[in-house]
């Protein structure tokens, strides 16, 4: 640990985030950096616990508390080092992760927990300014192939364990930049795609292959796949939205979420979106049905673009201020969270049932029609509770049921699990042999630290195999 009395002299401390009046009038990362003592005050606040619970808590397993002692004691290149032992992709948990091993610090039981995820944001914006990120090719190649089927953070880092196997890699992505949700589904002023770019010139220079605008199983067919690779990774995300099945769903002005944030990060991006295809909050009155992560970055998306209103509606009942008992230390807290969004304005309700949509005479959407509802599991409609609230534009924010079945998945023939997702082995590997999955498309929908810690897995199958 870096100073034993360290977690008694300092309080925990943040990042400033820039000024709502100033960010939601761009699309710059909210967070400003931390002064480098201020950083090392929170590294000392890690105490040397006898069993870090924040490795349980981390599904890559971060040895937290050495990199948080190197911090302390200055030492960037060694705790840049540690950080990599366990994380391809530190700058993207760094940003977008809610931080699970924050929730099962020793620390937090009485104190606010240790600053875990801004300490490992510095560590790797740091070795990146200090030239320490450098392509790690292999020393010697096994002449094996395996092809990656998406390039969210469950395929790169799959990808990038496997190349500096020694393995040759290529990454198939059926858009037409290479990131997954890293690029199309995660708002720039949470995640800026140079931080994405950044990292993918460090695997092209270890040897990766990436092949965009390739759809597997549709212009490029499985049985290519097939002939070609010697192994196959299945890491192409749970795609398939959770609709909402009312009167009125097929009015105009009611999208799913995944159509309305990637065109925004497309704008970012310099592309342009066909007026024709167009989805904006500009001058709309705004509903968006979903209160977790996906409905926070719509909430922020449309802030950016002007709306004149913006109304947030979640299913279940408002969670409480603090952990609940339900969920004890060192488990993950049901608990009322504020993400940045909602700190730039809008309205959040809760238990709140939609019962159908109505709209006007050229089938635009014009009005939400909805009910105050009871607890899980039945969500009862209250007596009396009924309410109607005008909308312009309905943004549908909650959730994904497992990935797409059609054409991939259905020509591979891959058994599926009960919730739908790809089924694998211990070694993730399906019921077709060498065809192997990583994942949201195994697991279900899930974090980017569990993707990657995904990835990671698959990439020890999949070589384990090829030898």
């Amino acid at each position: 640990m870096g100073k034993v009395t360290g977690f008694m002299e300092y309080p925990r401390e943040t990042a400033p985030r820039r000024a709502v009046t100033e960010r939601v009038n761009d699309w710059f990362e909210i967070y400003l950096p931390m002064a480098e003592e201020k950083l090392g005050a929170q590294a000392a606040r890690c105490m040397d616990c006898g069993v870090p619970f924040c490795h349980n808590g981390c599904p890559v397993h971060n040895i937290i508390p050495d990199w948080n002692d190197m911090v302390y004691r200055g030492r960037w290149r060694e705790a840049a080092r540690q950080l990599h032992a366990t994380n391809n992709f530190p700058e993207f948990t760094g940003r977008i992760c809610p931080a699970p091993c924050e929730a099962s610090c020793v620390l937090g039981i009485n104190e606010p927990p240790v600053t875990i995820r801004q300490i490992e944001k510095t560590i790797i914006e740091r070795a990146f300014e200090e030239g320490y990120i450098r392509p790690e090719p292999p020393v010697f190649r096994t002449g094996k192939r395996v092809a990656v089927v998406g390039s969210g953070p469950a395929g790169l880092a799959a990808a990038q364990q496997l190349a500096r196997a020694g393995h040759g890699v290529t990454v198939f992505e059926k858009n037409d930049r290479i990131g997954g949700l890293l690029r199309y589904g995660i708002p720039n002023f949470k995640l800026e795609k140079r931080v994405v770019d950044r990292r993918l010139e460090q695997m092209r220079a270890e040897g990766v292959k990436f092949e965009v605008n390739a759809r597997v199983g549709g212009n490029v067919p499985v049985e290519d796949l097939r002939k070609e690779f010697d192994a196959i990774l299945l890491a192409g995300g749970a795609e398939h939205p959770r609709d909402l099945r009312v009167p009125g769903r097929e009015l105009k002005g009611i999208h799913f979420a995944m159509e309305f944030l990637p065109q925004q990060n497309r704008r970012t991006e310099g592309d342009t979106v066909p007026e024709t295809e167009a989805i904006l909050a500009a001058g709309k009155r705004v509903v968006i049905i979903g209160g977790g992560d996906t409905g926070a970055d719509c909430l922020g998306t449309c802030h950016r673009q002007g709306a004149l209103s913006i109304t947030q509606f979640e299913l279940l009942p408002k969670p409480p201020e603090t952990r609940s008992p339900s969920t004890p230390w060192p488990l993950w807290p049901m608990q009322l969270r504020v993400e940045s969004s909602h700190e730039e304005g809008g309205i959040r309700d809760w238990s709140v049932s939609t019962v159908k949509f109505t709209g006007d005479d050229e089938g635009r959407v014009t009005q939400l029609h909805a009910a105050r509802v009871g607890p899980p599991p039945k969500f009862e409609p209250l007596p009396g509770a009924e309410f109607t609230l005008e909308a312009d534009l309905v943004l549908l924010a909650m959730g994904f049921l497992g990935p797409v079945k059609s054409g991939m998945i259905e020509q591979l023939g891959v058994a599926l699990d009960q919730r739908g997702n790809v089924s694998t082995d211990e070694h993730q590997m399906t019921s077709e042999p060498g065809v192997f999955a990583a994942g949201d498309m195994r697991r279900g929908q899930s974090l980017v630290v569990w993707a990657i810690a995904e990835g990671r897995k698959a990439a020890e199958g999949i070589d384990r195999y090829l030898r």
